[in-house]
């Protein structure tokens, strides 16, 4: 569940008379977070909602990953220069560095491109993560020029990369597409545009923040997907449940010169074990589990199709219909304001929160929320989320008929 979507279109119900938009949007997100952590039963429990106990507990058998007699790290060696090894072994690259964001991560690789290529052009999707979510730091901080592939929502297609009509230096491409609704390319449509890009002789950068979860889709191991590119990011807390932190892998040269750029930038933090060790610990816990969490979300997709359609909602959509990863969205006919008051009473009345994430507008009578399966999704059985549903349903058209 991402608690960090923006939850401007996530209307309150009709009980918000007297009080600011914003005010209304803040009771009703503690009120949705409130009942996700009181119900007895989710499809995922993230850890950034825990309490500050229960994140700490993640370190409990933190002796089992690390050597807890050797020194603590200080600016970047010790257990932080293990954990960049680790992750260059994973995606098969010389090295790796680690970020406190992926944000600085992505900057720092591109910008270090740009200065190879010659050309400060960044190809990418217009729902790119950098597009929507960053205020523009490639441009405002990096000196970056993003120029826009396509806005389909799919991976760019190797003739749109072959035939874009200015140069670039670099083609971005981010696996999976989050905003498209965490949507993966067949394996040999991205061989393709990373061979497209090749013969522009631009350097590829993968976006793999979630890159962790797509090995299922693909049927290749993390090292032959990452092969492809000239570089990866990759995130520790979106998939692997982490406190935070990123690493960038690549050449040595390339990463070399990325520990620069990331002491300008703020990022030589004196003490990060703590994170590093969140890392160590969503390396050897969560990664291995992801394959059963991407196998799962395709039935609980499967299940919710049919639990809608025999409760009589008219119309409703899982994108992907088979998802790409443990993640994927869901569009019902409704207004959030409807779907997000039904959401939040289901999970306060039964128990059982099946929608736990914002319902966003998109369209007229049109909503949109996002699904993640984890390792408590994999508790429920088929015939769980259909009577999820059906009693989402029964609350869904009691808020319709108000």
């Amino acid at each position: 569940m991402s608690d960090t979507r923006d939850e401007a279109t996530d209307q309150v119900g009709r009980s918000g008379e007297g009080i600011s938009e914003e005010e209304r949007l803040k009771r009703r997100r503690v009120r949705r977070i409130s009942a996700y952590r009181s119900a007895k039963r989710a499809l995922a429990r993230p850890g950034f909602l825990g309490t500050l106990r229960e994140r700490l507990a993640l370190l409990e058998d933190a002796q089992d990953l690390y050597d807890l007699d050797e020194p603590a790290d200080i600016y970047g060696n010790g257990i932080v220069e293990a954990l960049e090894g680790k992750v260059a072994g994973l995606l098969g690259k010389e090295a790796a560095a680690f970020f406190p964001s992926g944000t600085m991560a992505q900057q720092v690789a591109l910008r270090c491109w740009a200065g190879r290529t010659g050309d400060p052009a960044v190809a990418l999707h217009a729902l790119a993560h950098p597009e929507v979510h960053e205020r523009h730091a490639f441009s405002q901080v990096s000196g970056l020029r993003p120029v826009r592939v396509t806005s389909e929502p799919r991976l760019p297609t190797a003739d749109e990369v072959r035939h874009f009509d200015e140069p670039f230096g670099a083609l971005m491409l981010e696996l999976p597409l989050r905003d498209a609704g965490f949507v993966l390319p067949s394996w040999e449509e991205l061989t393709e545009v990373v061979e497209a890009a090749r013969e522009r002789d631009a350097v590829v950068h993968f976006d793999g923040a979630r890159l962790w979860e797509s090995t299922v889709h693909f049927d290749r191991p993390l090292h032959e997907i990452a092969g492809l590119a000239d570089s990866v990011y990759v995130s520790f807390y979106k998939s692997l449940d982490g406190y935070g932190g990123a690493a960038l892998a690549g050449p040595k040269t390339l990463i070399d010169e990325a520990r620069t750029w990331r002491h300008r930038y703020g990022g030589q933090i004196f003490q990060q074990f703590p994170t590093v060790l969140s890392a160590l610990a969503g390396l050897e816990r969560e990664l291995p589990r992801l394959p059963a969490y991407v196998h799962h979300a395709r039935v609980v997709a499967a299940a919710l199709r049919e639990g809608f359609t025999a409760a009589g909602v008219p119309w409703m959509r899982v994108h992907p219909e088979v998802p790409h990863t443990n993640e994927f969205q869901v569009w019902l006919p409704y207004d959030p304001d409807v779907v997000a008051e039904a959401a939040i009473r289901a999970a306060e009345e039964t128990g059982t929160s099946l929608f736990a994430d914002a319902w966003d507008a998109r369209g007229p009578g049109l909503a949109m929320t996002e699904v993640y399966v984890r390792a408590a999704g994999l508790e429920w059985t088929a015939d769980d989320v259909k009577a999820a549903v059906a009693e989402f349903v029964v609350r869904l058209k009691e808020e319709a008929a108000k």
